[in-house]
């Protein structure tokens, strides 16, 4: 159980820097996709990240 609770932390963690990376992707110049894209992609990577994250805590709860 705790290497699930592990790999979960890690998938959220992984999930946070995606959605960082697109966030600062927003201020770039000349990034080629669209911001209304990032934007897009970064609120799903967020949310997917706050998830899990909730998923793992309750998990290692028990």
């Amino acid at each position: 159980m705790k290497s699930l609770i592990s790999v979960l932390f890690l998938l959220s963690i992984s999930l946070f820097v995606g959605a960082i990376w697109n966030a600062l992707a927003l201020k770039r110049p000349g990034f080629y996709p669209p911001k209304q894209i990032l934007k897009k992609r970064a609120a799903a990577l967020a949310g997917g990240g706050i998830i899990i994250l909730l998923v793992t805590i309750v998990l290692s709860s028990f």
